[in-house]
């Protein structure tokens, strides 16, 4: 085992006029999750417009477990809610992983906002814009 502390959790928000810029770094866990949805939420029902995308860049993320899936699942179902589609930007080995083994990556890629999903080149596989 190392004896580093667990990298400092941090979320850093950025509002543009239609994308929301939810920057993720450290660990995403049972002690953090509520904190990266609570920002979300917030920033999504504040006093401005909703966005039309939430992106969600992990380029400083170095840990999740369960709840921290968990969490995107969560942020994933709020952002759908209001039609705006989620990008999942600079995911990091783990994250990657996560997604996978759970199964999760193909049901986001699965399920962008009601209008951007659509199929492609017309074989009915749906499309949508998760990065």
């Amino acid at each position: 085992m190392s004896d580093l502390p667990p990298a400092e959790f941090t979320v850093t928000v950025h509002r543009e006029p239609a994308t929301l810029i939810v920057r993720v770094g450290g660990e995403l866990d049972y002690d953090t999750s509520d904190d990266l949805v609570a920002t979300v939420t917030e920033n999504l029902t504040g006093d401005e417009a909703p966005p039309r995308a939430v992106r969600l860049d992990f380029s400083d993320l170095t840990w999740i477990d369960s709840s921290g899936l968990s969490a995107l699942l969560m942020v994933h179902r709020r952002t759908r809610a209001l039609g705006a589609a989620l990008h999942l930007d600079n995911r990091p080995d783990v994250l990657e992983r996560m997604l996978r083994m759970t199964n999760v990556l193909d049901h986001l890629l699965g399920c962008g906002p009601p209008e951007a999903v659509s199929t492609a080149e017309g074989n009915g596989a749906p499309s949508a814009d998760v990065t």
